[in-house]
Parts: structure tokens; C-alpha cells; sequence
């Protein structure tokens, strides 16, 4: 890659990185090309070789900036979460307003495009090491907000949740008309009391919260 060393520079290849990044969303790896990117960022076609060693290192690229817009926005929602105890219910609808969504229609396809990065890393390096970055300040969100909700955390246990919402998520989108955040609840809710029990002082309150 070529380092973008002026400020008019920098913001082409920002501009082509936001550019895959929407492309990546609506149509999915295919409709990742050099012309398609530089098209949508209004940019001559040879400034995709210019800043980039490869299509693969703007994907990685975007995969990313998709990604880090994703955890700003979880972060912004973690924020917002009082610390308190919380009963099974309560607790993962929060969890859930970080791994799915609240938007209904318009988080359909942001999910799709967040499973289908996490499958293609499996095929690709720069990816991979995209996605476990990505994964491990997830996992830092979900920890607080657990913690906030006066639940044990135990790191071994943060990917057994989110393998049964990402499991759940994933059978949930291959049915059209299903809510991927009521297939997930469903399955969360006979989990979160295994993955994150209550802290042992607020155990015996906890069984009126909710």
C-alpha cells in the first residue's frame, strides 16, 4: 500500500475505504470491485491501485472500517446502560442490543454482511486478522455490560453466548420472513443463567426481577 502522506491523500483513501465499505453492505464481497469502489467514491479508477497494495488489502480494509463503526455503536449503547442487577430477561434484551440490533428491517442486511466477513476470514489471512481484532474489543463491550448487569464473567463463556446468538442469528436469516432477535432471545434465555450466572450475593433477588 501506498501511505497517503497529504491530507487530500489521505481523505481519497478514506473515501474509497467508505465506498467498499457501502458496497460490501449492499451487494457482499462480489460487489467489491476497483471500478464499482472507485466509482462510488468518485474517483479516478487508478487511485484503487494507488493507495492500495490489492482489492484483498481494501477489503480488509473495509471489513474494518464496517466493523469499527459497528463497535462505536455499541460502545454508545453500553454507555447508556446503568449499573445494576438484572434478571435473566433484562440481561439479554441488552445483549442482544449489541449482537442484533434494534432496527428491524434496516439490521437485516447488516447482519448478513457481518456473517458473511466472519466466513470469508476463514479463507483469508488479512481478514482473519481483521475479524479477531474486531472480536476482542466485542468481547471487552460484552463483558461490561454483564458486569454493569451484576453477572460473573468468565472469558471462556463470552464465546459460548455469542455462539448461540450467532447460531441462532444465522438459522433466523436463511427463513425470510423469521425475527432473527425473537429466534435469539428464545435461545439465549435458556443459556444466560449457565454463561453468566448472577454474582453469588444478588443470586436469590434476582428470581422477581424479571
Amino acid at each position: 500500500m501506498i501511505t497517503a502522506t497529504t491530507p487530500k491523500g489521505e481523505r481519497r483513501r478514506q473515501a474509497l475505504v467508505a465506498a467498499a465499505a457501502e458496497l460490501l453492505l449492499e451487494g457482499g464481497f462480489e460487489a467489491v470491485r476497483h471500478r464499482s469502489v472507485a466509482t462510488r467514491a468518485d474517483l479516478p479508477l487508478a487511485s484503487t491501485t494507488y493507495y492500495f497494495e490489492s482489492l484483498d488489502d481494501l477489503i480488509a480494509r473495509a471489513v474494518e472500517f464496517s466493523g469499527n463503526a459497528e463497535l462505536d455503536a455499541m460502545r454508545r449503547r453500553v454507555g447508556e446502560v446503568s449499573h445494576r442487577r438484572r434478571g435473566a430477561e433484562a440481561t439479554v434484551e441488552l445483549v442482544l442490543d449489541l449482537l442484533v440490533g434494534t432496527d428491524g428491517h434496516d439490521e437485516r442486511g447488516r447482519l448478513i454482511a457481518r456473517y458473511e466477513r466472519s466466513v470469508a476470514s476463514a479463507r483469508h489471512p488479512e481478514l482473519r486478522e481483521v475479524q479477531l481484532r474486531l472480536r476482542q474489543q466485542l468481547d471487552e463491550l460484552l463483558a461490561d455490560v454483564l458486569r454493569r448487569s451484576d453477572r460473573a464473567v468468565r472469558p471462556e463463556q463470552l464465546r459460548r453466548l455469542t455462539a448461540v446468538v450467532d447460531g441462532a442469528v444465522v438459522a433466523a436469516l436463511s427463513e425470510m420472513d423469521c425475527d432473527p432477535r425473537r429466534m435469539a432471545r428464545g435461545a439465549l434465555l435458556e443459556v444466560i443463567d449457565i454463561v453468566a450466572p448472577a454474582t453469588p450475593q444478588q443470586a436469590d433477588r434476582f428470581r422477581a426481577l424479571d
